[in-house]
């Protein structure tokens, strides 16, 4: 089955607020969302963009781990976005696969120290439906009421991407007509950002919390760890016309490729990304000449945006694309990011606007040479546009996103 796979919805929930359109202001605005946490206090970093997210009441927060809860607001919207009423769908065509990073780590760090402090009695019962990784889509999947395939993917910071890349092949493969497929993540926990400070990752600009996040800056020395869900419905084509449904983006190409390299290091020359971009560009039918926008992963360390710039340089010296990292703004969402940052892709290709990267003031000598948009967005037609996501254990997707 080769028909073409549309994005016919999109939804997100970043630090900048519940709903697409808050948070492509905040990108386009070039706005930091980082700011020191209370609940961070006494570790070696305290910033988090933490995500905004509306009061579900006491009953969700007792159920859901916070993460379930922003994946839950990101594909409320995401089903609006495509005007879809899950009283109108046959739930046995409909799919969900959701990537995390890190599943309900909250929910296991709130309820290990119960368990340490007042013993087993102090524990909730809902604990393992919380925390358990492939529960995010498990819960959505039973508001939903969907019976058709309901999938977790784990490719740390990729997992957002992986899980778009996983629903067109079963939208290719004619088991579903609709995917809900996207990311989320909560991961502004002690446990998680004591671990990143302590393998140097994180941002230390504690000071001045709204200039730590610097993409492709001189000055980078880390990222500021970030909450978000982002979730966009995916179609065939002739599905979506036949219902009605307005195409946003077509998902033209994906690519998925391993390092074999490093625990936590990207490959030295981005062998990795370099063939994850050729498969995903070759999947659609195009070439490097043709990419007119690069959202890259962008992570403001001093190793991946050295990289990730060497293989945007080298790859298309001929014809430079525009490049936006979102993560100065919303800072790293991990398992979200991917999805997160197609979803942002989708609205450049539509709005024909490259948002600027927050904080990227000048480039150093690894990071120079690439037509990073900053201070201000860029207005641009964007017939093909990239997005790249990148993962601890080596993991290397790219997806193409085209006109619809």
């Amino acid at each position: 089955m080769t028909e073409e796979i549309v994005v016919s919805g999109i939804g997100m929930v970043t630090a900048s607020g519940a709903g697409a359109e808050p948070t492509w202001d905040a990108v386009c605005s070039g706005l930091p969302t980082a700011k020191n946490d209370p609940a961070l206090e006494g570790l070696p970093v305290d910033l988090s963009s933490r995500a905004r997210l509306p009061d579900a009441g006491r009953g969700a927060a007792w159920r859901h781990d916070r993460a379930t809860r922003l994946l839950s607001t990101a594909a409320r919207e995401a089903l609006r976005s495509a005007a879809l009423d899950t009283a109108d769908w046959d739930p046995a065509a409909v799919a969900v696969v959701i990537g995390t990073a890190a599943g309900g780590i909250a929910t296991l760090e709130t309820q290990h120290g119960k368990l340490l402090t007042g013993g087993h009695r102090a524990l909730s019962p809902m604990t393992l439906p919380s925390f358990l990784p492939n529960m995010a889509a498990g819960h959505l999947a039973l508001e939903l009421g969907v019976t058709g395939p309901s999938l977790q993917t784990s490719t740390a910071c990729a997992s957002g991407a992986t899980a778009l890349i996983t629903a067109c092949l079963l939208l290719r493969s004619g088991a579903c007509d609709i995917a809900v497929a996207g990311g989320t993540d909560a991961m502004a926990t002690p446990l998680c950002v004591a671990a990143f400070a302590k393998l140097g990752a994180l941002s230390r600009r504690t000071g001045e919390p709204d200039a730590a996040s610097r993409p492709f800056d001189r000055d980078r020395d880390g990222f500021v760890l970030g909450e978000g869900s982002g979730v966009l419905v995916l179609e065939r084509r002739a599905h979506c016309i036949a219902r009605r449904g307005r195409p946003l983006a077509v998902l033209a190409g994906a690519g998925a490729t391993g390092d074999a390299h490093h625990p936590t290091a990207p490959h030295p020359a981005g062998a990795g990304l370099r063939a994850a971009t050729r498969i995903a560009l070759a999947q659609a039918g195009a070439a490097p000449d043709d990419v007119d926008h690069v959202n890259a992963h962008g992570t403001s360390t001093r190793l991946n945006d050295a990289v990730e710039a060497a293989v945007i340089r080298d790859l298309y010296a001929r014809r430079p694309p525009t490049v936006t990292s979102a993560k100065g703004s919303l800072g790293h969402t991990m398992g979200a990011a991917g999805a997160i940052e197609a979803a942002l892709t989708v609205l450049s290709i539509s709005r024909g606007t490259a948002p600027p990267t927050a904080n990227h003031t000048a480039p150093d000598a690894d990071t120079s040479g690439i037509d990073v948009v900053a201070g201000t967005a860029r207005a641009q037609t964007i017939h093909l546009a990239l997005s790249h996501s990148l993962g601890f254990g080596g993991h290397n997707t790219v997806l193409t996103l085209t006109a619809p």
